[in-house]
């Protein structure tokens, strides 16, 4: 039983008997640090119900609280702020309580019938003209993180992803492979397939810019020399041929495209996502079509003289939006729309989505929402735009036609070798094989990689510095992973059964914090999902660390004479590992039994 569910029931009944009045619900605190107390009533939003100085309210409820909440010691009132102290007893029953879960914090999807309300979330979505990127990096590592932490949560959920494998960007990748690589294939040039195709985009791009400035120093105005340019008009070409299922056309596409798919799937696995359906560009971008011919016939939609549809929602703040162009071809919003109800069609008890997009579509996702509900689809209500900001460097913003981006699988090899790097100045390795380096050195980097990324606010952009993010010290996945090790190192010096409780009358007060940071962890997991914000565990577990270091540094463990003590102290160390361990399996970070 939590703190508040003991204390709220006797603060109702305290204010009913004291002030004869009622309230409907009472803000809780954590206790400053500079205050004694556990956890602390704001009693200010009382002022609304109850007249009177806020201390002398405080003052008699917490004395309430004391004569009849055995759990309740004393309690101080610093203006508007009742600080209760919570009995010893209470935090030993509460540990012995969650020393054998395994899962303490985490919600079974039936436990909470979460099969009746499936929450399908998007992530990833790329295009396959060019290999994964840093900006796609973030995305995966949110979109897979908040899936953990939903499902941690109590939630049925899907992973998936659109993969945007048509279109004029595809077509640029295949016309400079026909015209200037033809023949070379990811076994021959012994590159990755998405590697391969990424150049070429390049590549194309180059040309046409050397046609576009040819063409202008020809007298052309720029706008004129960009759709004059050779090479858009052949790509334009091979886009309409590949639309009207040209054989040889649809032959190469399909290779290419399949060269990337393997290539993507490396680089998944490296990174740790994984995904339980994937819904392809060309197979919906014409499923919206008969929705629209549905929405017409209901008067949602409006079709223009010239014979395009649109829906007006100006009336709701927006703008008209076409959804069908005239000469009857699809937009991006018809293929959305279109494949949002095939996902509910193919997984009935999904209640509702989470679409893991950067904030520059956010206009976008607030139409195509609410189109589905003007559409009358009753889980279009709990649809969510996981908005994130962009993803810099130092040395600034990455542009992919330029071949200026920080490619995903570079980047994951920077961040073992920095770890390799550092793990070998610190020394501590001895002992260790050649296999078991190379693990530890792509555990530590990629955890590094990991929390970095996460324990920024999704909402917000961030500037990712590779080798601050290996710091061993500080707010880092490294600091967190070592503190991880150091516990692992106790245990296996512990020569005593850890599953005994023990009879203590006391707690030393390091020990009542790291239990008040333990009892956190239910809530912060239940937050993190309603905020779709991995940042919240990512911070909660730091908080949780720099608890117990300070433990560690103030208190004895395995020197501890009292034997009693010792092995309490060492349970509790256990269930700090364990804590650890969870919150970083909802990061997708992994934790290493030695450092």
């Amino acid at each position: 039983m939590s703190l508040q569910e003991i204390l709220s029931p006797a603060i109702f009944e305290a204010i009913q008997k004291q002030f004869s009045a009622t309230i409907e619900k009472i803000e809780y605190q954590a206790t400053r640090k500079d205050f004694e107390g556990d956890i602390t009533v704001v009693i200010f939003p009382l002022l609304k119900t109850i007249k009177g100085n806020p201390v002398d309210i405080g003052t008699k409820i917490g004395t309430y609280l004391v004569e009849n909440i055995k759990e309740v010691e004393k309690f101080n009132v610093v203006a508007g702020f009742l600080n209760i102290v919570i009995s010893d007893a209470y935090y030993l029953d509460f540990f012995n309580s969650i020393k054998e879960n395994s899962t303490f914090g985490f919600v079974s999807a039936s436990a909470n019938n979460g099969n009746a309300n499936a929450v399908m979330v998007e992530y990833s979505s790329p295009n396959t003209n060019k290999p994964l990127h840093l900006g796609h990096i973030r995305n995966n590592l949110l979109g897979y993180s908040v899936a953990e932490i939903l499902k941690a949560a109590g939630k049925k959920v899907y992973k998936t992803q659109i993969i945007n494998d048509r279109g004029i960007h595809i077509c640029k990748s295949m016309l400079a492979w026909k015209k200037y690589g033809e023949g070379q294939t990811p076994e021959s040039t012994g590159l990755k397939g998405d590697k391969l195709v990424g150049n070429f985009y390049v590549q194309f791009d180059k040309v046409y810019k050397a046609e576009i400035s040819a063409l202008m120093a020809q007298g052309k105005s720029e706008d004129d020399a960009k759709k004059l340019a050779p090479s858009l008009i052949e790509a334009q070409q091979m886009l309409l041929d590949w639309e009207a299922g040209k054989p040889e056309v649809i032959e190469l596409w399909k290779t290419m495209n399949q060269w990337v798919y393997d290539g993507f799937e490396k680089t998944y696995t490296n990174l740790g996502v994984d995904f339980d359906s994937y819904y392809y560009e060309s197979n919906t971008y014409l499923l919206g079509k008969e929705v629209v011919q549905f929405g017409l016939e209901k008067g949602i939609f409006e079709k223009d003289p010239d014979g395009s549809v649109w829906i007006d929602l100006t009336p709701d703040g927006l703008d008209r939006k076409i959804v069908l162009r005239s000469d009857g071809t699809a937009v991006y919003m018809t293929q959305d729309i279109g494949t949002a109800i095939q996902r509910v069609k193919d997984f009935s008890d999904v209640g509702g989505m989470v679409y893991t997009v950067g904030n520059e579509q956010d206009y976008h996702f607030k139409v195509l929402f609410l189109i589905l509900k003007k559409l009358g689809f009753a889980w279009a209500e709990n649809l969510y735009h996981l908005s994130y900001g962009m993803v810099e460097l130092p040395s600034g913003k990455m542009k992919s036609r330029e071949g200026t981006v920080v490619d995903a699988d570079d980047l994951m090899e920077e961040m073992t070798a920095t770890a390799k790097s550092i793990s070998e100045e610190l020394g501590k390795l001895d002992g260790y094989s050649d296999a078991e380096k190379d693990n530890l050195y792509k555990t530590i980097g990629l955890g590094a990689l990991k929390y970095y990324m996460l324990k920024v606010d999704p909402k917000k952009s961030m500037m990712f510095n590779p080798e601050e993010s290996v710091d061993f010290a500080g707010n880092t996945g490294p600091f967190i992973q070592y503190t991880y090790a150091r516990i692992q190192s106790i245990l296996r010096k512990a020569d005593f059964d850890l599953s005994v409780t023990v009879a203590l009358d006391t707690i030393h007060s390091k020990e009542k914090e790291l239990l008040k940071q333990i009892a956190l962890f239910p809530q912060v997991i239940q937050d993190a999902a309603s905020n779709h914000s991995p940042a919240l565990v990512a911070n909660y577990t730091y908080e949780l660390v720099k608890e117990y270091n300070s433990f560690y540094q103030t208190v004895s463990i395995l020197g501890e004479e009292n034997e009693a003590k010792k092995i309490f102290r060492v349970q509790l160390s256990n269930k700090v590992a364990e804590t650890i361990k969870l919150a970083f399996q909802l990061l997708g970070i992994e934790v290493p039994e030695r450092m």
